[in-house]
């Protein structure tokens, strides 16, 4: 069994969808899923766009931290 329900490379979409499609696919997981999200930067500002709009939602955990490629692993609580 796959340990994301979804794997998002960032570097792959146009800059003004990353976020769009990000958020979307975050909020189709299901309760206790988590997605995989592959970034050439870290995605810090991300993160607080999450604790923005997301707060207490979401759990942000990075798998890999640069520097060439970033990998965090973002997932809904078995509550949510």
């Amino acid at each position: 069994m796959n340990a994301f329900a979804k794997v998002i490379k960032a570097p792959e979409y146009p800059p003004q969808l990353k976020h769009k499609v990000i958020f979307e696919t975050f909020d189709a997981l299901k309760s206790g899923e988590a997605m995989l999200l592959i970034n050439d930067h870290d995605p810090r500002p991300l993160f607080f766009q999450f604790q923005a709009t997301r707060s207490n939602c979401f759990t942000w955990e990075y798998i890999e931290q640069g520097p060439i490629e970033f990998q965090v692993k973002i997932g809904k609580p078995n509550n949510i």
